[in-house]
C-alpha cells in the first residue's frame, strides 16, 4: 500500500472489502487475512489502523449504522407527503439491503463483536436494527403529529413489529434473487408494512 494514503482512505478500503467478503462468502469466512487480501494491501494495513480484528469489525457495524442517519433524515421530510404506508414501504426496502442483511449476521454470527458493540453502546437489540427501529418510529411520531396516522398509536412498537418483519422477509438474501419476478420483493414488504399500520391507518378516519 503506497505510503500517504489518509488513514479514512485506508479505512473505507478496509471496510468495502469486508462487504465483499460478507457479500460473497458469509460471516463465517471474514478474518483479517481475507479482508486484507480481498483489498490487495498488506496484512499489517488492518492492524495498523485498528487495535485488532474485532475492533475493526466493530467499526465496520458502527458505520452501517451511521449511514441510517442519513436515510432517517429523507424518511422524515417525507412525513406529510405521499402514502404513510408507501414511505414506509420504500424505506424498509432501502434499509435492508445486501450488506445491511450480511452485517446483522456478523452481529448475530460473532459474540465477541455483539459483546463490544454493546459496551459503547445500548445493551439490548441489534446494531443496524436498534437504529433502524428508531428511525420508523421517529416517523411514525412525525405522522401521527401530522394527523395521518392514530394520535394515540404506539410508534415505538409499531417500529420494532415493521422492522422485525423486514428482517424475516429479508434474512438469508445475501445477493438479490434473480428467480422472483422483478418488484415481488417490494410487493411483500408492502403487503406486511400495510398490514401492520392497518389499524393506525383506520383508526385516524374514527
Amino acid at each position: 500500500m503506497p505510503t500517504g494514503i489518509h488513514i479514512r482512505d485506508a479505512r473505507r478500503q478496509l471496510f468495502v472489502a469486508a462487504e465483499r467478503v460478507l457479500l460473497r462468502d458469509g460471516p463465517g469466512a471474514l478474518t483479517s487475512r481475507a479482508v486484507t487480501d480481498e483489498a490487495g494491501v498488506a496484512k499489517g494495513v488492518l492492524h495498523r489502523h485498528f487495535p485488532d480484528f474485532d475492533a475493526f469489525l466493530a467499526e465496520l457495524v458502527r458505520d452501517r449504522a451511521a449511514r441510517i442517519d442519513d436515510q432517517a433524515a429523507l424518511l422524515r421530510a417525507s412525513a406529510g407527503i405521499g402514502s404513510v404506508a408507501g414511505n414506509v414501504a420504500d424505506a424498509v426496502t432501502e434499509l435492508f439491503d445486501p450488506i445491511a442483511v450480511a452485517i446483522v449476521s456478523l452481529v448475530i454470527f460473532r459474540d465477541e463483536l455483539r459483546a463490544r458493540l454493546r459496551a459503547t453502546g445500548p445493551a439490548y437489540g441489534i446494531p443496524v436494527l436498534t437504529e433502524a427501529s428508531a428511525m420508523l418510529a421517529a416517523y411514525l411520531t412525525d405522522e401521527s403529529e401530522l394527523g395521518r396516522i392514530a394520535a394515540d398509536a404506539d410508534t415505538a412498537s409499531l417500529a420494532l413489529a415493521l422492522i422485525g418483519a423486514g428482517h424475516l422477509l429479508f434474512a438469508g438474501r445475501t445477493q438479490p434473487d434473480s428467480t422472483r419476478p422483478a418488484g415481488t420483493q417490494q410487493e411483500d414488504v408492502g403487503k406486511v408494512v400495510t398490514a401492520v399500520l392497518a389499524d393506525v391507518l383506520q383508526r385516524r378516519l374514527l
